[in-house]
């Protein structure tokens, strides 16, 4: 059965949940399967964290634009 999608957390909250698995598996002390399970999950938090730090980024951008004619225009984040 496919997992269902969680729903986004704020990028504070990923981080700091992706410090509680980096300390787990630091620890040693999981079985393989659950220490298995908690990097794929650190994956996704990091993956996710990138991408959220990619479009704030890039909104950054826009904003610093050297062209100060340019018209404001919503940003719409990338669907990777």
């Amino acid at each position: 059965m496919p997992k269902k999608a969680e729903p986004s957390a704020s990028f504070e909250t990923s981080l700091q949940q992706l410090e509680q698995i980096v300390t787990r598996l630091e620890s040693g002390n999981l079985p393989l399967e659950e220490a298995l399970n908690e990097f794929e999950r650190g994956v996704q938090l990091a993956r996710a964290g990138q991408q959220t730090l990619h479009q704030a980024e890039q909104r950054v951008q826009i904003l610093l634009s050297d062209d100060k004619n340019a018209d404001l225009t919503p940003f719409t984040p990338e669907n990777d």
